[in-house]
């Protein structure tokens, strides 16, 4: 139970950061006037690049720093408890995979926020528990698409000023991720009935209606006598 509590703790750590390093940002551009938006991805052009490293850092307003607060620390938080041997990679790949996507393949606009981080851990949190299918983490996939599965939407561009673009790769990033890491992290835990049935076909093979086991059987006692 104490490991539990040790291990849950350590799963708020990194996502607790990274929410402080994004408040602190904000309260320092409005502290002091200023306008961070240069610092996200505006595609093809050389003075976005740099919005590969900063673009998830910076947000429009508090509104929309606050709505992907949540989202952030929750799936941050799941992500490092059941994946915590691969959740660092994870976390830094969906992070300049789907920003690098979108500097390649998205709007001629500046495109800023966590949105595509978010898209990007609750894929790789729904797809990786379906692959694996690990009870544990199915359930997991599960609670992501109720308390996110509206987030779908955010996939398509209905509202202009929002990065469906960002939403997208970061979704396709996190399921790439998911297969790629399919053999890595939490195991399937296999139950008892599970090697009942391995048993009983090695059984079956054996048995009085085996007309090929016993052919062969009769055929090996001829060649003996």
């Amino acid at each position: 139970m104490e490991g539990e509590k040790k291990r849950f703790l350590y799963s708020l750590v990194f996502p607790g950061l990274f929410l402080l390093l994004i408040w602190l940002i904000k309260i320092i551009e409005v502290s002091l006037h200023l306008n961070f938006t240069f610092l996200g991805i505006f595609p093809l052009r050389i003075k976005g690049l740099i919005g590969i490293v900063t673009a998830p850092l910076v947000h429009s307003d508090f509104q929309h720093l606050a709505a992907n607060s949540l989202p952030l620390l929750i799936l941050g938080s799941g992500l490092f408890y059941f994946y915590r041997e691969i959740a660092g990679k994870v976390f830094l790949l969906i992070y300049l995979i789907s920003n690098i996507w979108i500097w390649f393949g998205a709007r001629y606009a500046y495109h800023i926020g966590a949105s595509g981080i978010i898209y990007g851990m609750a894929s790789f949190l729904f797809f990786s528990g379906v692959i694996r299918k690990n009870v544990k983490l199915m359930t997991i996939s599960l609670l992501v698409v109720f308390l996110y599965g509206g987030m779908v939407w955010g996939l398509l561009p209905i509202q202009p000023h929002v990065s469906w673009e960002s939403h997208l790769m970061g979704a396709i990033a996190g399921l790439v991720l998911a297969f790629y890491y399919r053999d890595r992290g939490p195991k399937r835990k296999i139950y008892s009935w599970e090697f009942e049935d391995e048993e009983d076909d090695e059984d079956d093979e054996n048995a009085y209606w085996n007309v090929n086991y016993h052919y062969k059987k009769n055929e090996d006692e001829k060649n003996k006598s």
